[in-house]
């Protein structure tokens, strides 16, 4: 049996195998609260991995930069993900939320009243971010955060993870990739800070560090993950020279918490640049929880990968979303749909709910 389909164990979790879907913005929570729609989506696609990692998920109104991204600090929001939860567990699957403040990248056009775009610094990304009012605006130039802002951050943290275990969510993923809030912290970039929360790797990692400190004491450490992008490019992340040695401090410093596992990402099969091997090496060598590797796989790379012991965990995005039957078909060999780019963002069912599966073969008379 291919050790992909095998079950698999993280931390006191056992999985149906070892292919995570990953967490994928869809935008299809309108008013920020997940709703029946997203049920539907999660339960058609937990039938096939182990585990679901949701979409990113804002813990605070500062951190909905996005339009219809859904939130995880109201109480109607708790009652949308519950709904989400006993879906995807009634059919044996586990699911984590993806905690994902925005932080800069994010227009006051797409957050609720009183709620401010905040950041390290006050450095706007490039390029621009869609509003459901006026359509693509620049990226807003962030309120630098205040000692008193990142205390407040921290708190709204550690209650989106309460809310997530009232919300029966089996653990958090915190969103330290793709250009948003803690990433923001760790690059030099968009790190202009001259406090205690800036200037060397020591400083820049010391929000992430708390960050995970805080909600490790709160929820416990065999609930928590962090996702990570080194070499990652997107939303005005470029990469440096000196980052390979960061992200080694960053690998000894997050496994000195003791948090469950790290989620690393390559995205370089949709254009970004390539991980090097040494990296990822590097996090398995530091690194002593669960490591999951994100990337472009297929089943064949994911198998090969495993049985190496490259990684524990291997998650995929774009062949789920557009094949809610994914391991079917990767077992079958039947042809995958493709997905539709031009609705991954869009609001209604289209390109989200209505991907067909495979027709079940009648019993045998």
């Amino acid at each position: 049996m291919s050790l992909l389909f095998s079950p698999a164990k993280l931390g006191p979790l056992v999985l149906r195998n070892h292919l995570v879907m990953s967490p994928l913005t869809r935008n299809r929570a309108t008013g920020n609260v997940p709703n029946d729609l997203m049920v539907e989506y999660y339960r058609q696609r937990a039938p096939s991995v182990g585990l679901i990692i949701s979409e990113g998920t804002s813990p605070s109104p500062n951190g909905l930069g996005y339009p219809r991204i859904p939130g995880i600090f109201s109480a109607a929001q708790v009652a949308g993900w519950k709904k989400v939860t006993d879906a995807v567990h009634a059919v044996g699957t586990k699911i984590f939320v993806q905690l994902m403040h925005t932080g800069r990248i994010g227009h006051p056009n797409n957050l609720p009243a009183g709620a401010a775009v905040l950041a390290p610094s006050a450095v706007a990304a490039a390029g621009e971010i869609y509003t459901d009012a006026e359509g693509p605006k620049p990226h807003a130039t962030p309120k630098a955060m205040t000692e008193a802002d990142l205390k407040t951050a921290i708190g709204e943290y550690v209650q989106a993870a309460k809310n997530a275990v009232a919300a029966g969510f089996d653990g958090v993923e915190l969103h330290g990739a793709n250009g948003y809030l803690i990433e923001q912290f760790i690059r030099p970039n968009s790190n202009r800070r001259t406090d205690a929360y800036g200037g060397s790797i020591e400083h820049r990692a010391r929000f992430v560090i708390e960050v995970v400190n805080a909600v490790i004491a709160a929820i416990g450490k065999d609930k928590v993950g962090i996702r990570l992008s080194p070499f990652g490019a997107f939303n005005d992340m470029p990469p440096y020279p000196e980052m390979e040695a960061e992200y080694s401090y960053l690998a000894r410093a997050l496994n000195a918490t003791g948090l469950l596992y790290i989620h690393l990402v390559d995205h370089s099969s949709m254009g970004a640049p390539v991980v090097p091997a040494s990296v990822k090496d590097m996090f398995r060598k530091e690194f002593k929880g669960t490591l999951v590797l994100s990337g472009g796989y297929d089943a064949a790379r994911a198998d090969s990968d495993l049985e190496a012991g490259k990684a524990d965990l291997i998650t995929v995005g774009r062949p789920i979303l557009a094949n809610p039957d994914l391991v079917e078909r990767w077992k079958t060999g039947a042809l995958l749909n493709a997905p539709d780019p031009t609705t991954f963002y869009t609001p209604g069912p289209k390109g989200y709910t209505d991907y067909p599966v495979l027709a079940k073969q009648p019993e045998p008379a």
